[in-house]
């Protein structure tokens, strides 16, 4: 599913270069469940997003379901990652101006399935979160832990292939954080690969491998 290969990446100031991601190898196969865990400022973060296309790489190569990135220009990376992705933000990244539903709903309007489906799904989807009794409300009307898991329902919604989860249970409590990473090792089991990002050892318990991040380097 994923080979990242010398994967180097910095952020430069006027005064200081910060390198961020310090010759990164990693091969991820369909139907890991891997962790990725390590102090703040490590790399964890900004690592996901190279995966997930929303960064480039300054060196070194990335594979994405069969596909070289490089050779991909904007369009067809946009394109590839609602084919394959599903990404949980750690910031929720919900669009202010639309409701619970409306924002689930989103990425199969973007894969073109059929509106009744789409009300079939995002209703099913909705109840398994715990969120049915919200559907219409907006993002600012939710608590951080509500918009947390309207965030992590449109990320599975689609049944993308790989799953990219950034500090998925943050800002949950113990029960919905059980309750998700139940959600995700379901989903694993039936297929989608997850890359998880995360502080806590306890939700690393649930992947099948664990890797470290520090200092821009990969262990």
């Amino acid at each position: 599913m994923i080979t990242l290969e010398n994967g180097g990446k910095s952020y430069t100031t006027k005064t200081i270069r910060t390198l961020v991601l310090n010759q990164v190898n990693l091969t991820v196969e369909r139907g890991d469940f891997l962790s990725i865990m390590g102090p703040s400022g490590s790399g964890k973060s900004t690592l996901l997003n190279v995966l997930g296309m929303f960064e480039s790489l300054d060196q070194g190569s990335l594979e994405l379901a069969g596909e070289t990135v490089a050779s991909l220009n904007y369009a067809q990376k946009i394109a590839l990652r609602r084919q394959v992705i599903g990404y949980i933000f750690q910031s929720f990244n919900l669009i202010s101006h639309m409701s619970v539903f409306d924002n689930v709903e989103l990425p199969l309007k973007y894969r073109s399935v059929p509106k009744n489906e789409r009300r079939q799904r995002v209703d099913q989807t909705l109840d398994t979160f715990g969120l049915a009794h919200r559907a219409g409300h907006y993002p600012a009307q939710l608590s951080g832990g509500q918009q947390q898991r309207v965030a992590i329902a449109r990320a599975m919604i689609s049944r993308p292939h790989l799953i990219l989860a950034d500090e998925p249970t943050g800002n949950l409590d113990s029960k919905h954080s059980r309750d998700v990473l139940e959600q995700l090792t379901s989903i694993n089991s039936a297929g989608t690969t997850v890359v998880m990002v995360t502080h806590s050892p306890e939700a690393s318990n649930y992947a099948n491998r664990i890797v470290t991040m520090r200092d821009g380097y990969l262990t």
